[in-house]
């Protein structure tokens, strides 16, 4: 399941440094999530680290995004999976 921001958001800016998938963003006024990236912290933390910090409780989870645990796991094994990895480098003579 991803998490949204309601519209009860405050602008706080704590949610979105914690996020480890980078999946919130500022949108027109209040800040979002990105439910393609939300894996509600699974893989990084037993609990969603935006939930944690809000200090208003706003970030329920979005109904139009409905996600079992496996589908999470899948979810963030994808987007670990496309991390960017330097290339190696060769030793030096």
């Amino acid at each position: 399941m991803a998490l949204m921001i309601t519209d009860e958001c405050i602008n706080c800016d704590v949610c979105e440094p914690e996020c480890p998938n980078q999946a919130i963003s500022m949108g027109a006024e209040i800040y979002v999530i990105d439910p393609a990236r939300c894996t509600e912290c699974v893989g990084h933390f037993d609990e969603p680290q935006c939930v944690q910090v809000c200090p208003v409780a706003c970030i329920p989870v979005d109904p139009a995004h409905v996600e079992t645990r496996g589908q999470l796991w899948a979810k963030y094994r994808a987007l670990v999976a496309v991390a960017p990895v330097p290339p190696a480098r060769p030793p030096e003579a």
